[in-house]
């Protein structure tokens, strides 16, 4: 009954091709057929069918291997259909990775997840610790994802350290996430920004992510004024 109920409420197979895309995106190193039918607890030939749909649509590539991974096509949706914070974001992004020589990000909170959704690589070829677009990390542990969380307002329960990042303006982080990974991270607080947001810094030198501090509060200060200045006050107050 209960099977029949949820049928006639919308698509069983659309909501298992969405479940299979998620845990491809929570997978950069790819998954096999397999793998997804074994985190999906789904039987294999029911994850090959709807893995081999996705790659047909372009949403899921598969390597030599038989590998799958988050297909170019996600990008492109998600490139098109991006708020008004990411278009806010990226070229204060760009600057500060070309500053700094590091991967500088926008982080959002959904859910339980930080997720890095927007990615500025810096311009030169030299050895870095890169971000991927779409990485998702715990939202209470690094930098991206604890600095989000202090850019809205204190919220009943929420852990004493968001409050200490909020009040300092900025959090830095070594190890929590990426063994090895030094993180610093900014809240950025606007009128017309509800989602909770950071801008994040990651690098294996700790001498960058000292040198990051103040920069990363300013892109982030830098795009609160882009915001605020692209929503007028009776809209923000609507």
């Amino acid at each position: 009954m209960a099977e029949t109920r949820r049928s006639a409420d919308g698509s069983q197979t659309l909501e298992r091709g969405l479940e299979v895309l998620l845990t491809l995106a929570d997978n950069r190193s790819g998954m096999t057929a397999t793998e997804v039918s074994a985190a999906l607890h789904m039987h294999r030939s029911i994850a090959y069918r709807l893995l081999v749909s996705l790659q047909r649509t372009g949403f899921a590539d598969r390597d030599e291997v038989g590998r799958y991974r988050v297909g170019r096509r996600l990008l492109s949706v998600a490139e098109r259909s991006r708020p008004q914070l990411q278009d806010a974001a990226e070229p204060v992004l760009r600057g500060l990775a070309a500053e700094l020589d590091a991967t500088a990000s926008l982080v959002e909170v959904t859910g339980d997840a930080a997720i890095a959704t927007v990615v500025a690589e810096p311009p030169t070829d030299g050895p870095r610790f890169s971000y991927r677009l779409g990485n998702r990390d715990p939202v209470d542990r690094g930098a991206g994802g604890l600095a989000a969380l202090a850019s809205v307002a204190p919220a009943t329960g929420e852990p004493e350290r968001v409050g200490q990042i909020r009040a300092a303006g900025y959090v830095w982080t070594h190890s929590e996430v990426v063994p090895g990974a030094y993180g610093v991270a900014a809240p950025i607080a606007a009128r017309g920004k509800i989602a909770p947001a950071s801008v994040n810094v990651v690098s294996n030198r700790p001498d960058v992510v000292e040198r990051a501090i103040p920069l990363v509060v300013e892109a982030a200060k830098e795009i609160s004024r882009r915001l605020d200045a692209a929503v007028p006050a009776a809209e923000v107050r609507r």
